[in-house]
């Protein structure tokens, strides 16, 4: 978990917003469609459609493309495009492993824009299953402006918090279980915490240390390559490494 979350950290700290807008937009409206696929297509009584609403509002995505997505999944607007959700599996430089969740109205097309990212980057595409076991699902909370830990391990027991992680100054995140990730959200924001984002996370229960410059580099721009291709929602990793090569290897 630490080199994720570490390539999140700097990845979070980089001046690409403009550039990956409409990335943002197009990954933000596919999870608004697939949350209202998968419960009632009304936030209210569907927390993962709920908090896509609220992502895609911070990201400054219009309202009426917010309710075109959610008749989309409601199936109510017919453009005849059927979004589903599929994970997929590989390995990158050093062997490290890989999840790629997508949402995608085209399986064939996905498989193979993947396939070309990862063998022009030094690695893989996998079958299903290969690298998944090293995985867990999580749901985590991130908290913003945390300046007492001993209030937030607090609160985060009444949610039922697993465990919690400064990743930065007065910021944590916070893990529980899957089914709890409504709950916990609900009790860090009525116990006053600024809970910016409540998501399903895969954790890896094993690391690869990286420990070579070049090999470093492939593994980033591989995982970059990944993260910008439209159906790609998230990426995961099992790498670990120093700080200071990858501040050297994404400059």
């Amino acid at each position: 978990m630490a080199g994720h979350s570490k390539w999140a950290n700097i990845k979070r700290q980089k001046a690409v917003v403009d550039a990956k807008k409409s990335k943002t937009f197009t990954q933000l409206s596919r999870a608004i469609i697939v949350a209202a696929r998968s419960g009632v297509p009304d936030p209210a009584g569907n927390f993962q459609l709920r908090t896509a609403i609220e992502k895609a509002k911070v990201a400054g995505i219009p309202n009426d493309n917010i309710e075109r997505a959610i008749a989309k999944g409601a199936g109510t607007f017919n453009d005849n495009a059927s979004f589903e959700a599929i994970r997929y599996e590989g390995y990158g430089p050093e062997g490290v492993a890989i999840l790629i969740e997508a949402f995608t109205d085209n399986r064939n097309r996905t498989a193979a824009d993947l396939r070309v990212a990862f063998s022009k980057n030094g690695g893989n595409l996998g079958e299903t299953g290969c690298v998944s076991w090293m995985f867990e699902q999580k749901a985590v909370c991130v908290v913003q402006e945390v300046v007492d830990e001993e209030q937030l391990l607090e609160a985060s027991l009444e949610g039922g918090a697993e465990s919690y992680e400064m990743t930065e100054d007065e910021i944590a995140e916070v893990f529980t279980e899957v089914a709890n990730l409504e709950n916990l959200n609900q009790t860090l924001k009525d116990k006053g915490f600024q809970v910016t984002d409540a998501e399903l996370r895969w954790i890896p229960s094993n690391s690869v240390e990286v420990t070579d410059p070049e090999r470093a580099r492939s593994l980033f721009k591989l995982i970059d390559t990944l993260e910008g291709l439209d159906d790609v929602q998230n990426v995961t990793a099992n790498f670990d490494i120093s700080e200071e090569l990858m501040a050297v290897s994404i400059s």
